[in-house]
């Protein structure tokens, strides 16, 4: 048989196997008569046209006076605002120290510097990148790890244990030492930027790793390379604060002690008694996994010689008696949740109630919690500090408050307000000190963690 006979034979297969899972004139026949307007539906398309699909579905039986009343509540300290950036992370973790500082310090009046740990985060994660190319150099580019690498070079999203650990090797510094600038505060273009630089450089160090470069001559070329990282970090961000006076002051603003000179080191040492990293733990409830195990993030952490994010999986209600009790003891707690989901953010509120999409386009939306992460539907996006609970005659928690990082002005006060159905559906993370957690989650916290890969969906970071 001819070839060019063979090959039209096999061409006539594949368009039939296509076509026989295409949309064929058939079937648009019958989907788009499937469904024939009503005078209503009609009404409601023509609404659609020129209205925001929110404002259409908002529940009015849902739109009664808002309880802002908590049985157990942490004093807010001011509302910080991340601005257009993915720092939610990084003010979430200083606003759970901050919060613990002034309480044990009779502090009036404190905010620490974002920019100072975000451009030290920035550093550390080129770094890590940059060492992550020299590690997996033997690997082809069509590795589903080097594939990651490259597609996720770096990012200004986080989690609490990058705090801890850029805290830990970097300190701190309060606010008015170390002000944000406008790329810290619009990091969209910086950061492209960035990334664009280090994925230029991933490209020349896997190059020379081709042609034999041993392991020193890859050190000092990636030396080199965080040079030019450093040098635009600075130009962005401004020259990183080496000492500075600093004394508290009170509500007016006047200082109620003289002024002493600090390192961030020393500050930091002052401000936090706990170590960040053993005191604490990271708690998740993910139904898609087993409950009662520990996990582990393969490459998810801000320092190459620091700690991957772990995590022990548990119930829900677990995880509620314990943030209970931690409010109950005036302690706030980083905080992470799918909060573009249910949002009325003209309220603050967070509600499964807020929006009626069903009734709106006649169909239902009925996947489950576990089902929504195995089909990235939903997954953690933002980190908030959980500071208040409401709680029914029998102890069980009814309401809960977070105080946000977009400003004085959004939500209710600065603050989120969230049912405790929409907690069951959408809170992911919780981060506690270990002093609020029972023996059983101590214990089971310290087994051995079973390892997840770097691209797991469930695992982009806090933006």
């Amino acid at each position: 048989m001819k070839k060019s006979i063979i090959t039209l034979s096999l061409c006539t297969l594949c368009m039939n196997a296509f076509s026989q899972g295409g949309i064929t004139p058939d079937i648009m026949k019958k989907i788009s008569e499937h469904n024939k307007m009503t005078v209503s539906e009609k009404a409601l398309q023509n609404a659609l046209a020129r209205n925001d699909i929110n404002s259409l579905a908002v529940s009015q039986n849902n739109q009664g006076d808002m309880d802002t009343y908590f049985t157990y509540s942490v004093p807010s300290n001011g509302i910080t605002d991340q601005m257009s950036s993915g720092r939610c992370w990084l003010f979430t973790g200083l606003n759970v120290i901050r919060s613990k500082a002034m309480i044990e310090k009779g502090i009036d009046k404190l905010e620490f510097s974002q920019i100072h740990l975000f451009f030290y985060d920035q550093l550390e994660k080129s770094n890590l990148f940059l060492q992550a190319i020299i590690d997996t150099s033997d690997k082809g580019m069509d590795d589903k790890t080097v594939e990651w690498l490259f597609r996720n070079p770096l990012s200004d999203g986080g989690t609490f244990t990058g705090v801890a650990d850029l805290i830990s090797k970097y300190g701190l510094v309060p606010k008015g030492v170390m002000p944000e600038t406008y790329s810290s505060n619009n990091t969209s273009r910086f950061t492209s930027l960035l990334k664009r630089k280090l994925r230029e450089f991933g490209i020349t160090l896997r190059e020379k790793a081709s042609k034999g470069a041993s392991k020193s001559e890859l050190e000092t070329a990636k030396t080199e390379m965080l040079g030019t990282v450093y040098h635009m970090l600075e130009l962005a961000f401004g020259e990183p604060v080496k000492e500075f006076k600093w004394a508290p002051k009170d509500k007016q603003g006047k200082y109620t002690s003289e002024l002493k000179d600090y390192t961030p080191m020393s500050f930091s040492k002052e401000m936090i008694k706990d170590n960040l990293t053993d005191d604490y733990i990271m708690l998740m409830n993910d139904p898609s996994r087993e409950y009662w195990k520990t996990y582990e993030i393969e490459y998810d952490r801000h320092v190459y010689d620091g700690h991957n994010w772990r995590y022990l999986n548990l119930p829900i209600d677990v995880i509620k008696e314990m943030a209970i009790a931690s409010i109950k003891d005036s302690t706030m707690m980083y905080f992470s949740c799918d909060v573009g989901k249910c949002l009325d953010s003209k309220r603050g509120l967070l509600d499964t109630k807020n929006y009626d999409y069903s009734s709106l386009f006649g169909t239902t939306f009925n996947m489950n919690k576990k089902q929504r992460i195995m089909t990235f539907d939903s997954s953690s996006s933002h980190a908030m500090t959980l500071m208040a609970v409401e709680v029914d005659s029998n102890g069980k928690p009814t309401m809960w408050k977070v105080e946000n990082s977009w400003g004085a002005e959004s939500g209710y006060q600065g603050h989120l307000i969230m049912t405790d159905e929409w907690f069951d559906e959408y809170m992911f993370r919780l981060v506690i000190n270990k002093k609020y957690a029972t023996d059983k989650v101590k214990k089971a916290y310290e087994q051995k963690a079973t390892k997840l890969p770097c691209w797991d969906p469930m695992f982009s970071a806090e933006d």
